[in-house]
């Protein structure tokens, strides 16, 4: 057994390599980028032979590691946590048809929104899908619970969702790892029907699935994941999961008074929650994310108690939790952080110098000068910085892909030009589908492909779109002539103006791949050479 110092997200990538891990699949996201990154640098995973190559998005990860399940080897499926909504598909039918080896979806999700779009917390869709949970507290957790979660998805054959949040993916601590495991050997299913979801196979499936449900809940309330620890002082009784058990234990370093009930592993312990509740005058929630174990245990608990957290304001009901904010929750004085002296002014995220979107954006705000503004609408990606001062280039970002189908929308409503701004990565990850649409009903808009040839928001990390983006125009039926190849460079700004304008005005669609490599993974090159 060896002690490594490892990331929250490096933590869980190590113990499901030693878990026997055979194939990861993911698409990059803050904060889940670094569990597949850590995979693909390993050593020990390039022995192995294990599959760590990125997918297109989130719904074709899950499906690929849905197929690695029914061949009976241990997959894992990394994603942030609205990348989960793109999986949800697969998601939610992953629980009714089950799982052969071992299947573990791994959603990261973004307390206080760093780099997203919303706080959404990924525990609602483990409980939609009824299916177990588990919620890591530290680094050490992180990587015994995904081994664990492995053993347990195949001793019940169904996936299972591990969730982690931002602070824990991203900070350090040291780490006891075991001797790994080996992989499973190839072993289809002896039902061949299970993964068939035809309506009497799935109607069967989904009644062994409601009938583990109390299978879930007592191994959770035997196994040691959840634990019950009676304090000295019966008054207060703490529920607390994932990092907010942690946070909690940082304010008591001696050993805190009260009761405590922890919580990693979902569907909530009943048995544990009932006890703690005849044992306290009230309880206090400690958990990172939505109020979604101070709801449920409404409605759990026999008596009623004053229980406390994030809905009556005890907790700040949005924004990530940190052990002062815990603190001020337990009535502990602690000194006032939020005092920033007058010295420290802001910084808001900009375009790195000399990034090539920079020149797209002066030559569309130049091309669109002479029409009404509030006709642009871009994605999910670094450009979406075209948003802010200087350029202000942008009207919309909504989902990953949604500039093209917005675009759509608007041209259909009577808005021309309507001019959508997508990336190379997100075009191959959602934007495909919606110009087809487009394509289909011959709408007039315009559409730059930003290709600067990476995953650039989130590490530059490869492209699933790189050398393919005008063939896969052509393939959905742009018109040859109407696939534009511009050089954003500002030596070039005139020659850009003039072919952005020229297409702005066709009456049918068009596209604009404004090309040139990201300078931070020209930079990562040269610095590996």
């Amino acid at each position: 057994m060896q002690k490594i110092l490892l990331l929250g997200d490096e933590a869980l990538a190590q113990g499901a390599l030693d878990a026997g891990l055979s194939g990861v699949y993911a698409y990059p996201g803050t904060p889940s980028t670094e569990i597949t990154e850590y995979i693909q640098a390993s050593k020990q995973a390039e022995e192995g032979g294990i599959h760590c190559d990125w997918s297109a998005n989130e719904k074709t990860a899950l499906e690929s590691a849905l197929g690695m399940s029914y061949a009976g080897k241990r997959a894992l499926v990394c994603m942030k946590h609205v990348g989960l909504n793109v999986a949800a598909d697969p998601f939610m039918n992953a629980s009714i048809v089950g799982a052969n080896g071992g299947l573990v979806i791994v959603s990261a999700d973004d307390p206080s929104m760093h780099s997203s779009q919303n706080e959404q917390d990924s525990r609602v869709y483990g409980k939609f899908a009824l299916i177990p949970t588990f919620e890591p507290s530290n680094q050490q957790e992180c990587y015994d619970l995904v081994q664990y979660a492995f053993n347990f998805s195949e001793m019940f054959h169904t996936p299972v969702l591990l969730r982690m949040v931002t602070r824990l993916a991203h900070s350090r601590s040291g780490v006891e790892c075991k001797s790994p495991k080996a992989q499973n050997l190839l072993n289809i299913p002896t039902n061949l029907k299970q993964f068939i979801l035809l309506p009497a196979i799935a109607k069967k499936n989904y009644a062994g699935l409601l009938g583990k449900q109390n299978d879930f809940m007592s191994h959770g309330e035997k196994d040691g994941w959840n634990t019950l620890t009676l304090g000295k002082d019966r008054k207060l009784g703490i529920i607390a999961s994932g990092i907010g058990y942690n946070y909690l234990m940082e304010n008591y370093p001696d050993g805190c008074p009260y009761s405590i009930l922890k919580i990693s592993q979902y569907p909530l312990p009943v048995n544990m929650l009932t006890r703690l509740a005849a044992e306290s005058v009230e309880l206090l929630v400690i958990e990172d994310g939505y109020p979604f174990i101070e709801e449920q245990i409404k409605s759990i608990i026999p008596t009623p108690l004053i229980i406390r957290g994030r809905l009556d304001g005890t907790l700040p009901r949005m924004g990530e939790l940190n052990p002062n904010i815990v603190a001020q929750g337990l009535g502990i004085k602690v000194p006032d952080f939020n005092i920033v002296p007058e010295v420290v002014k802001p910084r808001p995220p900009k375009l790195c110098d000399g990034c090539p979107h920079i020149s797209s954006y002066n030559a569309l705000n130049e091309a669109l000068s002479d029409y009404v503004p509030g006709r642009v609408f871009a994605d999910i990606g670094c450009y979406t910085l075209g948003a802010l001062p200087p350029y202000n280039a942008i009207n919309s970002c909504v989902d990953m892909g949604a500039s093209i189908t917005m675009a759509k929308g608007a041209f259909d409503a009577g808005i021309f030009p309507a001019v959508a701004i997508i990336g190379d990565s997100t075009f191959t990850h959602s934007g495909m589908t919606g110009l087809l649409d487009a394509i289909l009903d011959k709408s007039a808009i315009t559409v730059m492909i930003l290709d600067n040839e990476t995953t650039g928001m989130t590490g530059g990390q490869d492209s699933c779109a790189f050398g393919r983006i005008e063939n896969i125009c052509l393939g959905l039926g742009v018109e040859k002539e109407h696939i534009r190849v511009i050089i954003p460079l500002p030596k070039n700004h005139e020659e850009n103006v003039k072919v952005i304008k020229e297409e702005l005005e066709y009456k049918g669609v068009s596209v604009i791949v404004p090309r040139r490599e990201c300078l931070q993974v020209i930079g990562k090159k040269h610095r590996r050479r």
